[in-house]
């Protein structure tokens, strides 16, 4: 049965901070532009975190990020670093930034790669790009935090980006939904393995979360066939993912690891 189609909902208010992250250093990848990585830097700051070091590959949306949120949060508070996380020396170096302001406490693996290509077609190069960066990357950053955490003995937090498409087929994603299934068997293994340290590791599982980037390059016909999936008729706003995995990485969370949180409305 086809689900009544309801008019789309507009977003609820943002939810203001409540200092579920006080004190703590903060590493967040893929964070410049106007996507959940962004969203989650600004919660975390909204949040009361310390610090927060956030990485990207593109140097100059890095730079204006960090010079806008300087301006409002406190240039001491914020450091930003480019990072390629199929780069294992960078991603190194990002975890070295944060050693020099305290040591990660909090690590949020957001870096993922997309695109589309039919199984019958997708070449080796695609299929390799995709997984390299969105899975490969993933547990790069897992392991590199995870070494630090164990070190200095903190019980510290990871949190994962998955995608419902981890668990729902859809044509032509086939290396996405590969990468993204693996971030949940990856989030869900290195959490026990992480446990005795008393490290937490969780994931959320976006369904559909609207930001410049993705409507640049998603067809407006596909778009709109993804929201009338939605419950609410609507894409999520980046922010609203970003709670969650706030939530996550907060000590709300403490008895949460190995768990993959869907946010998403899309019907039963």
């Amino acid at each position: 049965m086809t689900a009544p189609q309801h008019a789309p909902q507009h977003a609820p208010p943002y939810v203001p901070g409540h200092d579920l992250l006080a004190g703590k250093v903060v590493v967040v990848t893929a964070a410049a532009g106007a996507g959940i990585g962004a969203a989650v830097v600004r919660r975390a700051l909204e949040e009361g975190a310390r610090a927060v070091v956030f990485s990207d590959t593109h140097e100059r949306r890095l730079a204006e990020a960090e010079g806008t949120l300087a301006a409002e949060f406190g240039a001491d508070r914020v450091r930003q670093l480019v990072c390629d996380v199929t780069d294992e020396a960078q991603v190194g170096a990002l975890l070295d930034a944060a050693d020099d302001l305290g040591g990660v406490d909090i690590m949020v693996n957001n870096a993922g790669l997309g695109g589309t290509a039919n199984v019958l077609e997708m070449t080796d190069e695609e299929w390799l790009r995709v997984l390299d960066i969105t899975l490969t990357g993933t547990f790069r950053c897992v392991r590199a935090a995870g070494q630090r955490m164990v070190a200095a003995g903190k019980r510290g937090v990871i949190v994962n980006n998955a995608s419902v498409i981890g668990w729902r087929a859809q044509e032509g994603q086939a290396h996405y939904a590969a990468a993204k299934a693996g971030v949940m068997a990856l989030t869900r293994c290195s959490a026990l393995d992480l446990a005795p340290h008393g490290i937490r590791v969780n994931a959320v599982s976006p369904s559909l979360a609207m930001h410049p980037f993705l409507a640049k390059v998603t067809s407006d016909e596909l778009l709109d066939e993804l929201m009338q999936r939605e419950a609410f008729g609507r894409a999520a706003e980046p922010w609203e993912v970003a709670n969650v995995m706030v939530f996550l990485a907060s000590n709300y969370a403490s008895y949460l690891t190995g768990e993959v949180v869907s946010v998403s409305s899309q019907h039963a």
